[in-house]
């Protein structure tokens, strides 16, 4: 995901107009939060630290089990179901509503990484896109008529650096991320000066069990400078008391997107070169 030739200045594209000198804990005292994919990994370290922070956090996940345990770690409230279909999205928001009374942060965090190229199945294809984009979508749908009316709400996509940059064999998890990058982005422009505050979190590798399926690609691309998900979260609650739009947890992804979109040509050499070094590796 890395780009080995990235140079250039700071591309983090982060405006600060938001900050406070007060830090997350005062940003976050009280407020209901909903993180979907808390069960493990990001989102549950996200839940942790928001409920460390003070805010009253709704827990998501497919695995049921896992929503209980971390709802009953942090005092959160467990929603488990799926956070991408309409009915499912629905029944979250629904449930989160009638717990918190009102959401006023939605952290958009639950994702899959389905691998491949064209050869992908269609369902391989359909699945990144319904739980990648079209979840944020209809999760979106459903807030902003009261984030709007209010004139405050917050939106936290999980996008990874392979939204800004790509990742070398999962074609459908780059093409989606790019897709939810979009849609941040697109929110962002469209409700900012309305009190909605839409951040994007984009971290290279984190040591979850997603980066433990990536298999030779996440080895060379990913785990050398992978980090824990709870720096991960801290980052993410930096980024967003901060006013953040791009939340980089890896500094150096503002180098590789700033030479991605400055140098191309040279930024896909050196993408090509790390794909050949991978299959090489495979075939020794």
């Amino acid at each position: 995901m890395t780009g080995p030739d990235a140079t250039g200045p700071d591309a983090t594209g982060a405006a600060a107009t938001d900050a406070t000198a007060t830090g997350p804990g005062a940003e976050f005292e009280g407020v209901g939060a909903v993180v979907t994919g808390a069960g493990h990994g990001i989102g549950a370290a996200l839940a942790r630290a928001l409920a460390a922070a003070g805010a009253r956090v709704v827990v998501n996940d497919l695995d049921a089990d896992a929503a209980r345990a971390v709802a009953a770690e942090t005092g959160g409230h467990a929603v488990p179901g799926d956070a991408a279909s309409e009915d499912g999205v629905t029944a979250l928001v629904d449930a989160a509503r009638a717990h918190l009374g009102a959401v006023d942060l939605y952290c958009a965090n639950a994702g899959v990484a389905t691998t491949g190229g064209p050869d992908a199945t269609p369902d391989a294809w359909e699945t990144a896109w319904q739980v990648n984009v079209l979840g944020h979508v209809r999760a979106s749908r459903l807030l902003l008529p009261d984030w709007l009316e209010r004139g405050t709400g917050r939106f936290l996509a999980t996008v990874s650096a392979a939204g800004l940059l790509t990742m070398l064999g999962s074609a459908p998890y780059a093409v989606t991320k790019h897709g939810a990058l979009a849609y941040a982005e697109w929110l962002s422009a469209t409700y900012r000066h309305r009190g909605v505050r839409v951040h994007a979190l984009c971290p290279q590798g984190v040591r979850t069990r997603m980066l433990d399926g990536t298999g030779t690609h996440g080895k060379v691309l990913l785990e050398p400078t992978a980090i824990e998900p709870a720096e991960a979260a801290a980052a993410a609650l930096r980024g967003m008391a901060a006013g953040e739009f791009l939340i980089l947890p890896h500094p150096e992804t503002a180098d590789h997107y700033a030479a991605r979109a400055t140098t191309p040509d040279r930024w896909l050499h050196g993408m090509n070169r790390l794909q050949q070094q991978i299959e090489t590796l495979r075939e020794n």
